[in-house]
């Protein structure tokens, strides 16, 4: 079986072909800047080096159509025909309280979607434009879906509900939905696989580090609670967004600063976390940079909070669990920063976390021990892969039948 995994935003699509049989991958890219005056595109496989073209890309379909293309392409291309290709997975993210589980997209599943764009008005109507441009361009294939909310959903009320008048959740569903819940789940089952153990049996804490970041703590293979919230704004510090503060600074910075609320909104998430911190960049490699070779102090203030706030976090979850048995770096921070997992996991013994730091230091792309042979935690750096999770899904769905 053969599997097209797509990811699509509001101006990009990633995909990647998948061999199901072998679960390797065939061929990856992206078509980005989609609707701007000048396009990428993006295409590589094993006889293929990766290259990028510039091009108008109108609209999703015409960008799904260019990855179509290049897949079946007499030269390049990896299958000898669209019909070769059995079924496309989605990567979706928010659907409120419907789906506990991945999808088979039916006319319900889009209305779902299209119910959620408030809560997700970035990437749902994104989501929402690459199951159109299937059903153009290939309308006889089946298209199952993850969303980013259903692992959450097993988490209890008394995680996911905020303590505000309780007809708010009632009428209007606000409450935690958390994100990444792809990625926690598929670094929780590897951390299983890898130790041998029954995953029903394990506590884990699984750190999601990228620009975007949360963290979730797992009990026997189930979320129960995890560190964004009704949106992706709530939990760790991140990239460019602020993450917990005080919910009544927004208010001030309307009542006292003048400011707008679409201007308030552009500060929280675009404008804060790591990036307004260190007035450097929002991008992990170029603060490591600042800290290691120029010794920048306001780079170290912003990675002191960005560490201190994963912390605290990992203590919070480790209260909720009631103990730990393992600890899961992921993403492309959690798993290329070192100096970040050791400042994290420094003091932290009294918890039964250890780091051995010469293992920290080392950089595999293979599944690693951070931690030190008598440390009571075992502390894994597991790099994700959301597209296989959802390739695997998928087959599981067709397969069910």
């Amino acid at each position: 079986m053969k599997i097209l995994v797509l990811n699509c935003g509001s101006s990009s699509i990633k995909y990647q072909l998948i061999n199901m049989e072998t679960k390797d991958l065939m061929a990856e890219g992206i078509a980005e800047k989609i609707g701007e005056d000048i396009a990428l595109f993006t295409y590589k496989s094993s006889k293929y080096t990766k290259k990028k073209r510039e091009m108008v890309i109108d609209n999703h379909e015409q960008g799904l159509e260019l990855i179509l293309q290049a897949l079946i392409d007499p030269v390049n291309g990896v299958v000898g025909s669209l019909k070769e290709i059995d079924a496309v997975g989605h990567r979706l993210v928010h659907a409120g309280e419907h789906y506990s589980d991945a999808v088979v997209v039916t006319d319900h599943v889009i209305d779902v979607m299209r119910e959620c764009i408030s809560l997700a008005p970035l990437h749902n109507p994104a989501n929402l434009k690459g199951i159109e441009a299937v059903s153009a361009n290939m309308p006889e294939t089946p298209q199952c879906g993850l969303f980013d909310t259903a692992y959450h959903q097993t988490m209890p009320a008394q995680a996911y509900l905020y303590p505000l008048p309780l007809e708010f959740y009632n009428t209007h569903k606000i409450r935690r939905y958390g994100f990444h819940g792809t990625s926690h789940k598929y670094v929780s089952q590897k951390a299983a696989e890898f130790l041998g153990s029954d995953i029903s049996s394990l506590k884990m804490i699984t750190c999601h580090l990228g620009n975007g970041a949360s963290i979730t703590a797992i009990n026997g293979g189930r979320s129960i609670d995890t560190s964004m919230g009704l949106t992706p704004l709530e939990g760790l510090m991140m990239g460019t967004r602020c993450g917990d503060i005080d919910p009544a600074i927004p208010i001030h910075m309307q009542q006292q600063l003048g400011l707008s609320v679409d201007e308030v909104n552009s500060i929280l998430n675009k404008k804060s976390g790591m990036l307004g911190l260190s007035h450097i960049s929002n991008d992990m490699r170029e603060i490591e940079d600042e800290i290691l070779v120029k010794n920048n102090p306001k780079a170290i203030l912003a990675h002191d909070v960005y560490c201190y706030r994963i912390k605290k976090y990992i203590g919070s979850y480790y209260a909720a669990l009631n103990g730990l048995d393992v600890l899961i770096f992921t993403g492309g921070v959690g798993e290329r920063m070192p100096i970040l997992r050791e400042q994290v996991c420094r003091n932290m013994d009294a918890i039964g976390i250890t780091l051995n730091l010469e293992e920290n230091a080392k950089f595999t792309d293979d599944i690693q021990v951070l931690s030190t042979s008598d440390s009571k935690v075992t502390v894994l750096k597991i790099p994700t892969n959301e597209e296989l999770m959802i390739a695997l899904e998928t087959e599981r769905l067709l397969k069910q039948g």
